[in-house]
């Protein structure tokens, strides 16, 4: 009977916590990944007005993870905001006269929770922090010295 108590009241919730977390971690590791490799993406390719070109990189190169289909869908948002002098001024194409392009750009993530505590220990949601990315631009997209920008 002791036996029982101890498994039904330490060792099993104690057991589901631990496999909790480890997938709570790996989300946390598999989104911090994506907003670096989404980043490094827009800092080497065009800049778009609607960053159209990075939000559909993303979306198709979304890392293994349980809730893939939350980046996928749009239930999650990836902000993507293009930055001049050094990251402090919002960037705007409409000032540029020809090719101009922004000093930094930044990534984070919006409105991702993780429901795996919601759904089977009836516990709230875990907001999982936006994991702002900011680097500053590279190639931009320009190739070669033709002025021509490579999506």
């Amino acid at each position: 009977m002791e036996f029982a108590v101890l498994y039904a009241g330490v060792i099993l919730p104690l057991t589901f916590m631990t496999i909790f977390v480890a997938e709570m971690l790996w989300v946390w590791h598999g989104v911090v990944d994506f907003t670096r490799d989404g980043a490094r993406y827009a800092s080497t390719h065009c800049w778009t007005a609607d960053s159209g070109n990075v939000l559909s990189y993303m979306e198709s190169h979304v890392p293994a993870i349980i809730d893939r289909a939350q980046f996928q869908t749009g239930d999650a948002g990836i902000s993507i905001q293009y930055f001049s002098d050094g990251g402090v001024t919002p960037f705007n194409g409409d000032n540029c006269a020809g090719a101009c392009v922004p000093d930094s750009v930044s990534v984070s993530i919006t409105n991702y929770q993780f429901l795996r505590f919601a759904s089977f220990m009836k516990l709230p949601p875990v907001k999982i922090p936006p994991f702002t990315t900011v680097v500053p631009m590279e190639s931009a997209g320009f190739q070669d010295a033709s002025g021509v920008c490579v999506p």
